[in-house]
Parts: C-alpha cells; structure tokens; sequence
C-alpha cells in the first residue's frame, strides 16, 4: 500500500520556524516530482512548492519565496517543506503529493498520491 504520511506541523508564534516532513512508503518516487500544497480554512488547496526527481530543479510560488524551501532525500523516500518567518497568514494544512510523472505541477489533478495533512497554525 503506498502511502505519504506527513509531519512536523504544530503551533508556533510569527517568526518562527518549521520543518515539515512527508515520508513515503510502499513505492519509491525518486522518478516522480513532488509537491508541497497547503489548504487554509474555507479555500481551496494550493501548490506552494514542487521538486523535480533528484532535486534538479524546485518550484515556489512567488507568495511565498525566500520564506519556503524544498528538498527530497530520496534515500529516506522522504520530501521536506522548510518554512521561516512564519506569519498568520501561513495557517492551513500542509499536504505532501506525488506527481504522475516527472512534471511539477501547480496542479492537484497532476498528482497521484496524497498525504492525510499535517496543521500548521501561526499565532501573531
């Protein structure tokens, strides 16, 4: 059974940090981009940040660039989502995804796999 399962989310004051993890199990992706979507309350889930297979290239979109990073480990079959200077507004769900293919993509119907969400909340 293939999974994604994501973690390092929680409740931290503006200006902080966190580093959110999405491990997969049961396929490797390592041919497969992956990306980070968020979902606050009452809207819909947005691409925030993709990485090609080997981390040749990463995509963030432009809202949040400076602040988010991604990386994979593709030894650990695991993808990271760094974010600094958190504001308030940052407050959503956090959801891991694995793309079709090789693609990255601002799109959730390119995506395959999908992780249960991790709660990130900002208090200002």
């Amino acid at each position: 059974q293939v999974k994604l399962v994501e973690s390092g989310g929680g409740l931290v004051q503006a200006g902080g940090s966190l580093r959110l993890s999405c491990a997969a199990s049961g396929r490797t992706f390592s041919n497969n981009a992956m990306g980070w979507f968020r979902q606050a309350p009452g809207k819909e889930r947005v691409f925030v940040a993709g990485i090609d297979p080997s981390g040749g290239s990463t995509y963030v979109v432009e809202s949040v660039k400076g602040r988010f990073t991604i990386a994979r480990d593709d030894a650990k079959n695991t993808v990271y989502l760094t974010i600094n200077s958190l504001r308030p507004e940052d407050t959503a769900v956090y959801y891991c995804a694995a793309s079709r293919d090789r693609r990255t993509s601002y799109y959730t119907g390119a995506y395959a796999y999908w992780g249960q969400g991790t709660q990130v909340t900002v208090s200002s």
